[in-house]
């Protein structure tokens, strides 16, 4: 009995869990959070940010001097050079040598040093990069998130108009009865009522794609129950549209990644006219070689019927020891224009660079201004949105008394209902756009999508 009871107990809390799990709803912040967390595109950016580590630390290595060493070992079989008495012998000899040596950078044209400086801004780029990014994402995640939204209230629009539809079927039922409306009046409204379960189904659809759309920005592989929480407040939070647009493009020119990548692309390239021009110097390399060799014939001596003895090995070592050092100089005189082209091919890309940054400042100039419009626009159009619903409502409401009493062909009853309906659909279309249009100026003055 107390095993069942267990069994009971255990199935009981992961029937609850499985509940739990099903009813979880995410916020906006979660969505962003997890997005970012796991999109793919953000994660291949963070490989960039590692292998701009990677270019450094090669760029650090051009000013640690670089070690080698070398062995090798040969025979040579036959009719040879006697090692130690410079005569040709029918022998066997073999011969083995090693060193060491180290090399160092000592002027290259200041070459080695901006490398350097480039890898450490190549860094700020990527990093600039991934932050780019990660904004993209979010704005993304935002809108898709918004749309969820406005898909769940607009099938809650549809669901209570077919229930508005439903209960007026049944009060044209009992005044078709009453002789007080034509019978054609009930068909209508029977055909409304079947066009408001078209309706429902579309709106169910729309919400199931939308939802569909944010799971898979959110690499949710599990999307079944996947649900959002009912964010609705339409509020102007920070009080952007209290700044104005020169405000605002004044703190975006400081805050946006994009110009801020841009310039950083500009500093990368001046570092490459730079190195280019390092071309055109003479270069200076010291070095430094140690080495020994020992080397031993097994040969046969026919006269004496003995074998030539060779020096032990490690007196050999010790006797052919030699060392080399010095430093060499290169002075570039004639390769080809090699130099020369890389140098123009460098400032090319620095106009370029140049220009972009110009692009970026004009772009982000109209965007933060065509932002700012669009989110007056906005309020504008919800303002006037919620007035026209609020006419159309009482409309309505009037028209439902008129039809009640048989005072209003069913006709006209359903043209009140549609422009009542599409009142109700324009509230919430403009109600999300104004939200995400107010997200987006704030964007662009800083103010993250959400809050660290």
């Amino acid at each position: 009995m107390k095993k069942i009871k267990s069994i009971s107990l255990v199935i009981f809390l992961l029937f609850g869990l499985s509940i739990q799990a099903q009813t979880k709803t995410w916020t906006l912040e979660e969505c962003v959070k997890y997005a970012i967390d796991n999109n793919i595109s953000i994660k291949q950016t963070e490989l960039d940010t590692k292998t701009a580590d990677i270019d450094k630390k090669g760029a650090i290595g051009n000013f640690i001097p670089s070690l080698n060493s070398n062995a090798s070992h040969s025979w040579n079989v036959g009719l040879n050079q006697d090692p130690t008495t410079g005569l040709l012998r029918n022998q066997t000899t073999q011969y083995s040598s090693m060193g060491v040596g180290v090399g160092v950078d000592i002027y290259k044209g200041m070459q080695n040093q901006n490398t350097l400086r480039r890898a450490n801004l190549s860094i700020i780029a990527a990093k600039y990069q991934l932050t780019k990014m990660q904004e993209d994402v979010a704005l993304n995640v935002a809108n898709a998130f918004l749309q969820v939204l406005f898909n769940k209230e607009n099938l809650k629009v549809q669901k209570e108009q077919k229930a508005n539809n439903e209960k007026q079927l049944s009060r044209s039922e009992e005044l078709v009865k009453a002789g007080s409306v034509p019978k054609g009046d009930l068909l209508d409204i029977k055909a409304t009522v079947a066009s408001d379960g078209q309706k429902v189904v579309a709106a169910e659809n729309a919400l199931l794609i939308s939802k569909l759309s944010l799971a898979q920005l959110l690499q949710l592989k599990e999307f079944y129950d996947f649900d959002v929480t009912d964010e609705t407040t339409v509020k102007d939070e920070n009080n952007i549209l209290a700044q104005t647009p020169l405000a605002i493009y004044d703190k975006a020119k400081e805050q946006r990644t994009e110009l801020k990548i841009a310039k950083t692309n500009l500093e990368i390239a001046e570092k490459n006219v730079a190195i280019a021009k390092g071309g055109y110097q003479p270069t200076l390399q010291g070095f430094y070689n140690i080495n020994t060799r020992i080397s031993y014939a097994d040969s046969y001596n026919f006269q004496t019927g003995l074998s030539s003895p060779a020096p032990p090995f490690s007196q050999q070592f010790a006797d052919n020891r030699g060392q080399a050092f010095g430093a060499q100089l290169n002075i570039p005189i004639f390769n080809g224009w090699s130099a020369k082209n890389n140098v123009e091919r460098s400032k090319v890309n620095l106009e370029k660079s140049k220009i972009a940054v110009e692009q970026e400042e004009l772009a982000l100039q109209r965007n933060v201004y065509t932002a700012f419009t669009d989110a007056k626009g906005g309020l504008n159009a919800y303002e006037s949105a919620l007035s026209a619903l609020e006419a159309r409502q009482e409309a309505y409401n009037y028209a439902k008394e008129k039809y009640a009493v048989g005072m209003m062909n069913s006709f006209d009853f359903n043209q009140s209902q549609t422009l009542f309906s599409a009142a109700q659909s324009e509230v919430l279309r403009t109600k999300y756009d104004y939200i995400f249009k107010i997200k987006i100026l704030e964007f662009y003055f800083g103010i993250p999508i959400i809050k660290n």
